[in-house]
């Protein structure tokens, strides 16, 4: 086994520690990557608070990072030492599944294995995340770091990033399509990047009036404040995609009454059970849709975009020694836009 340093929730107690950690010994088709960089994600603090306690298995959270390769399996070609690389939440999936085939493991039919939390589909051990300074991953779920990305402000983007890009490239957003972005948190503000880059008039939706001038920092080309009925009521079937990166539970009626004719809803934040009326869909034949991480191809494309429009995430840069700050500050949602640990004080 490999062995490398990181941190880890053990116990009942919400606080990371710095502990020793075990990689596996590289299969034939693994790579071993020093990580420098990983975000932090609402997901983590979940993982973290979710936890029962001391019958948990310890825990090592981290799924968007960027790092470097530092030693190949013998049957790699992809990659060799010195590689700039990034890796998001999937790094194995069974392969011959339909989804697999079509480069959507993020769907695939026994469920992607993840980067930590998950099971790991030869030996059955828990994988161990990215807030370490080694991880090893399977060389198809690893993606070349185009040149000219700052890494620390790029892993977001394995994360992120692929949540929005898959339902905006879905959706066919480009020249001529109106999109709404609602929430202008992580998610939020690297939709709105990609939006605009995609050539879509790009409009943000927030109660707080507040980040208006955020929003056109950004590019957005427009602002709305849902909480106000009468911009709401203005800006009614305007929008032929909304992305909803709102985490909270909400009512979609006066989010759907924006959406055009025949146009889609994308519900990114908030994952659990919605109540919509019918009606509500049928006025304009609209659909509500949602989507979740993405592909392997379609993450080797978003990196690709990023590198030709120079898009990154906005970041607060933290030594991984203050991940329980970062942690904290997600609690208080104070985020901005994320926050990312450098994991070299780990040394």
């Amino acid at each position: 086994m490999r062995t490398t340093v990181g941190w880890q929730a053990t116990g009942s107690g919400r606080a990371l520690r710095r502990a020793p950690l075990r990689r596996r010994d590289l299969r034939a088709d693994d790579l071993a990557v020093r990580v420098d960089y990983c975000g932090v994600c609402h997901t983590d603090l979940h993982a973290v608070e979710s936890r029962d306690g001391a019958a948990d298995e310890p825990l090592v959270p981290g799924h968007e990072f960027t790092g470097v390769v530092t030693a190949t399996g013998s049957e790699v070609t992809r990659f060799t030492a010195g590689d700039p690389v990034a890796v998001g939440n999937i790094v194995d999936s069974c392969g011959a599944c339909a989804m697999c085939r079509a480069g959507q493991e993020n769907f695939c039919h026994s469920f992607p294995t993840l980067t930590y939390g998950g099971t790991d589909r030869h030996d059955g051990t828990s994988t161990q995340g990215a807030f370490s300074r080694e991880y090893v991953v399977r060389d198809r779920f690893a993606y070349r770091l185009p040149e000219g990305l700052d890494p620390a402000a790029a892993a977001p983007l394995l994360c992120a990033g692929i949540t929005v890009w898959e339902p905006l490239r879905a959706l066919g957003v480009g020249p001529g399509t109106q999109v709404a972005v609602a929430g202008l948190g992580g998610l939020g503000h690297l939709a709105v990047k990609l939006a605009v880059a995609l050539g879509a008039g790009t409009t943000v939706l927030s109660r707080s009036p507040g980040k208006a001038e955020d929003a056109r920092r950004l590019g957005a080309h427009g602002f709305v404040v849902s909480s106000d009925p009468e911009r709401m009521a203005e800006a009614r079937g305007r929008f032929d995609v909304l992305i909803d990166t709102i985490s909270a539970p909400h009512d979609l009626g006066p989010y759907l009454s924006l959406v055009a004719m025949d146009g889609t809803l994308s519900l990114l934040g908030h994952l659990g059970p919605v109540t919509v009326e019918a009606l509500d869909l049928l006025v304009g034949r609209k659909k509500l849709s949602s989507a979740g991480s993405g592909g392997s191809p379609a993450t080797a494309a978003l990196l690709d975009f990023c590198a030709e429009h120079g898009i990154t995430a906005d970041i607060e840069l933290l030594p991984s020694a203050r991940v329980n700050d970062a942690l904290d500050g997600l609690r208080r949602n104070e985020a901005h836009y994320r926050y990312v640990l450098d994991l070299s004080d780990l040394d």
